[in-house]
């Protein structure tokens, strides 16, 4: 028997009180003005983070820096390809366990934006349709085709289900405030050329998604005609424009493009702090009351699953948070502080009356007033892209706007934000090498060709056939073979060899020789030829069409053929005179054989053997070559990467995990390259600028440190156009430099992460310093003793911060004795701090 306190009882009711409340049901409505969540009226920020792209050891921690940087909700697709690879069964285990996903962002106090699709883009290998069903006799995808519609149903109704169940809804309890049914179909419905068909097919959409009775609104992105009750939105980079098909509809901006993603031979795209700040702020301002960033959290492209085509592994689509999960400074916190600038007025925006004032040359003044209190919240826009602006508010003062900058105005006369004015901190992350994975002892194994050389295949056609109707995309890789009969070899000793291919990549061989490898510059269609020697009798040809990954987007891109679907093949030999071997009898085979024996496996293969540093040297260059190392995990917790410099085009594993395509051969294309990285109203964010002209597309290649073992590790690679493993190595990500370029009146915030801590003040300056971080330089006018400041308030400390004031730089000495400083006012009356620090050692 046990006797319990009255306090005991207390707590047990308090603990049943609060379970009573995460269980109990909220009713989502909205209007106009609002967003309205149990009779509270919100205006909401969210952010994209993708289950699959990360692991679901890092999903903790990228849902709380979601919500550390102001986030009031995540949002996700669901990708039918990955939770149905084959008809009717289903994975939503590990990193595809978006129940588990959904529970967390819960759990953290955030909502959830639920895109079922289930067609989602997403630069997602085949906009995440499993290949099985383009495959279904008769259908036709995304259009008013019964077997498409019964297949979508039956995949949607599987997904609302399963969230039922575990009670996601927000009519259940849960976190799911909102749904989205289809995905931007409104930009490619027009090329079906059959109106009745796309419109009864968006209709249907609307109607089977209200019958899942989910007891929430439902979204339809770039949806111009959604039929109610869905609420169409906006999908871009400025959404401030866009107005919804029904007055009564809330304005909400689904994607606000924060970066881009990054192609195999392009430029990396950056997108500004400044003007993803301006993109938002102009959105509320015109009356919008949801922003939902794409990406927040971009990831990786974990195996093959990156699409496009020629999309790379990596997807940090230079979002706040980059591939890593680390903060991607200064456009996160220059975001936070901007969320919690807008929260100000959050009851103003959703209940109160708006007044627009045009003052010329691109300049607003938006007044929100809630006419019950009086209360108000304005924002000052200035969308001229090179003209700043001074504007004058009668009673609520003077205010001097940067170009392209929006101005937030807590009750009209105080600035709480600028979006030009970042005070957050930079961060400058770097790649640090692990002595331990440093000369790593290769193994390596050529791979078994020897049955495709002999033209030896699984199955036979008379013709070209398609190469993803084959695969399945169970594989890149796929062999057409053939013979010819040559009875005059003075015409064909030297020969060519052309190939029209709609793959990514071709190899050819003649008579078990390599004769060459050629690949598209940007994934389309193009032609290879090779000179090639036949000889008297038979000739066998084998040809490798590779793929790097599917058309996720357009108007049929699930018909967009690969491979050397209908040719020509053909052999030109001497006069001009051509053997079109198109139609011959051709063999296939699908995949390497190293991947059906699974080489990338830890555990030994049966009949599998390897060679070694012991038996011969590794060979350098050799195309068709796997390679195999053992090596220790980089201590510590930062995230891990490997530098593939050196390499060519190939897969890769780390303890049986694929960890992506690698091809940092592929160097990225370096004409135009610009270091402005400045947007302001430029809808071509990779045309704009880059930070690796003329470097490889992606050198660096993530390891989630869930895939690592305490000790030993293996890295396994598949080296299809040869390369040299030599300078292969393990490294950790780690902030090495930390700047910030303070306004006068903000305060000045820096951090290291990882358990650094500030080492050193390699420079600090106030009043009118000059330059970015890494190149910062006294300006014509400066306070004196700045930096001993600095060292007191930052040295030794993981974060530090201090008020920028004249008095704190004017008046305070760090030796305790007044001196006179040199004060004075510029850039129309605001002086500003530049600091830049080093992250040093960590913290014991």
């Amino acid at each position: 028997m046990f006797t319990m306190s009255s306090y005991s009882w207390i707590g047990i009711l308090l603990l049943g009180l609060a379970l009573l409340r995460s269980c109990s049901s909220a009713e989502v409505t909205y209007d106009s003005n609002a967003l309205i969540i149990n009779g509270e009226r919100r205006i909401i920020f969210s952010g994209a983070v993708h289950y699959p792209r990360s692991t679901m050891e890092m999903w903790p921690d990228i849902i709380q820096k979601a919500k550390d940087g102001g986030l009031d909700a995540i949002e996700t697709y669901i990708f039918w390809d990955r939770h149905e690879p084959v008809r009717r069964a289903y994975d939503f285990s590990g990193n595809l366990d978006f129940i588990k996903f959904l529970k967390l962002i819960q759990d953290a106090g955030l909502f959830v934006i639920l895109r079922i699709g289930p067609y989602v883009c997403a630069e997602w290998n085949y906009g995440g349709f499993p290949l099985w069903l383009h495959n279904i006799p008769g259908i036709v995808l995304r259009t008013d085709n019964p077997i498409y519609k019964n297949e979508m149903q039956v995949f949607t109704t599987k997904i609302v289900n399963m969230a039922k169940e575990a009670k996601l809804f927000a009519s259940q309890g849960g976190p799911i405030i909102l749904a989205q049914i289809e995905n931007e179909y409104g930009n490619v419905m027009g090329d079906f050329k059959d109106s009745v068909k796309t419109s009864a097919y968006v209709k249907w959409c609307a109607q089977m998604a209200v019958a899942q009775n989910i007891g929430v609104p439902w979204i339809m992105c770039q949806q111009s005609d959604a039929p109610q009750p869905m609420i169409n939105t906006c999908n871009g980079h400025y959404c401030d424009q866009f107005k919804p098909n029904n007055p009564k509809s809330p304005k909400m901006f689904t994607e606000n493009w924060i970066g881009w993603f990054q192609k195999w031979g392009e430029k990396a795209p950056h997108r500004t702090a400044e003007d993803s700040a301006f993109s938002v702020a102009r959105f509320f301002q015109t009356g919008g009351i949801l922003n939902n960033y794409y990406m927040y959290h971009g990831g990786t492209n974990f195996g093959r699953t990156s699409g496009g085509p020629y999309i790379t592994t990596s997807y940090d689509y230079d979002a706040p948070l980059d591939e890593y999960g680390n903060l991607n400074q200064p456009k996160w916190g220059h975001l936070k502080q901007l969320h919690a600038a807008i929260k100000l007025g959050e009851k103003i925006l959703t209940n109160g009356t708006r007044i627009d004032k045009d003052f010329g040359n691109g300049v607003w003044l938006t007044t929100y007033t809630n006419n019950a209190t009086g209360e108000r919240f304005c924002f000052l826009s200035n969308s001229d892209a090179n003209k700043d602006a001074n504007v004058e508010l009668m009673k609520d003062g003077k205010y001097y706007v940067p170009a392209w900058s929006v101005t937030v105005l807590d009750d009209c006369n105080k600035e709480v934000f600028n979006t030009a004015k970042v005070n957050t901190q930079t961060s400058i992350l770097v790649k640090k090498s692990d002595d331990g994975t440093t000369n790593l002892n290769w193994s390596w194994k050529p791979e078994p060709i020897k049955d495709t050389l002999k033209g030896e295949g699984k199955f036979k056609a008379s013709r070209l056939l398609e190469q993803k109707d084959l695969t399945f995309d169970a594989s890149d890789y796929l062999w057409y073979m053939t013979t010819v009969d040559i009875n005059d070899t003075s015409i064909w000793i030297n020969a060519t060899l052309r190939v029209s291919t709609m793959g990514h990549t071709l190899h050819g061989y003649v008579n078990k020789k390599h004769v060459g490898y050629q690949f598209s510059q940007k994934g389309n269609n193009f032609t290879y030829e090779k000179h090639v020697s036949l000889k008297n009798g038979k000739n066998v040809i084998t040809l490798l069409s590779a793929t790097v990954g599917l058309a996720n987007y357009g108007y049929e891109f699930d018909m967009k053929k690969t491979g050397i679907a209908g040719g020509p093949v053909q052999l030109v030999g001497k006069n001009n005179e051509i053997i079109d071997l198109s139609n011959n009898l051709w063999s296939y085979k699908v995949g390497l054989n190293g991947e059906k024996k699974r080489l990338y496996d830890l555990q030994p293969r049966i009949g599998v053997s390897w060679s070694n540093g012991a038996s011969k040297p590794y060979p350098v260059g050799r195309p068709m070559t796997w390679y195999k190392a053992d090596f220790n995990s980089p201590s510590g917790t930062n995230p891990v990467v490997v530098d593939m410099q050196g390499m060519g085009k190939g897969h890769a594993w780390v303890n049986g995990h694929n960890i992506g395509r690698y091809w940092p051969s592929f160097l990225s294309n370096a004409d135009g390259c610009s270091d402005t990285c400045d947007y302001r109203g430029d809808y071509k964010p990779e045309k704009k600028c880059s930070t690796n002209c003329g470097e490889p597309s992606q050198r660096w290649y993530h390891i989630p440190r869930s895939y690592l073992n305490n000790k030993k590790n293996t890295l396994v690679l598949f080296e299809e156009i040869g390369g040299n493993p030599t300078n292969v190595s393990f490294q950790t990500i780690t902030t090495r430099i930390v700047c910030a370029h303070v306004y006068e009146g903000a305060d000045l915030e820096l951090s290291c992460h990882g358990g650094q801590i500030i080492s050193e003040v390699q420079f600090a300056s106030f009043e009118t310093p000059e330059g970015t971080c890494g190149s910062y330089k006294k300006g014509s006018l400066e306070a004196t003793d700045v930096k001993p400041i600095v060292e007191e308030a930052c040295i030794g400390k993981q974060i530090c911060g201090l008020k920028v004031t004249k008095e704190v730089f004017g008046i305070k000495s760090i030796y305790g004795v007044s001196k006179p400083k040199l004060i004075t006012t510029n850039n129309n009356g605001v002086n500003r701090l530049a600091v830049q620090v080093t992250c040093g050692v960590s913290i014991s």
